[in-house]
């Protein structure tokens, strides 16, 4: 049986692979919006166990006003990403960082 300390590892985990995701490389922005999102899902992951593990739906009430947030953050994020392409050439984040018109 799978108990709430296997559903903290598995959060706990994906939060690391993100934070790792977003400390190591930091020239990729495709990468780090993944980065972002994988650490929105270990986030919901503890909430949905915490929800059950507890016999409350709030935690899942939660997960879907985060899962909003992320799928605006991806909308966005990628047509900011699409428009500095088409202006810059490059989706390097180390050339992204003047804002010059």
């Amino acid at each position: 049986m799978i108990s709430l300390g296997h559903y903290l590892a598995l959060g706990a985990v994906l939060f690391c692979i993100s934070v790792a995701g977003i400390v190591i490389n930091r020239k990729n922005v495709i990468i780090l919006l993944m980065s972002i999102e994988l650490m929105l899902l270990a986030v919901n992951i503890n909430f949905v166990a915490f929800s059950r593990f507890l016999g409350n739906a709030d935690g899942q009430v939660f997960v879907f006003f985060i899962l909003t947030v992320a799928a605006s953050e991806a909308a966005i994020g990628l047509a900011i990403l699409v428009a500095l392409f088409r202006n810059r050439r490059t989706i390097n984040v180390a050339e992204l960082d003047s804002l010059k018109g």
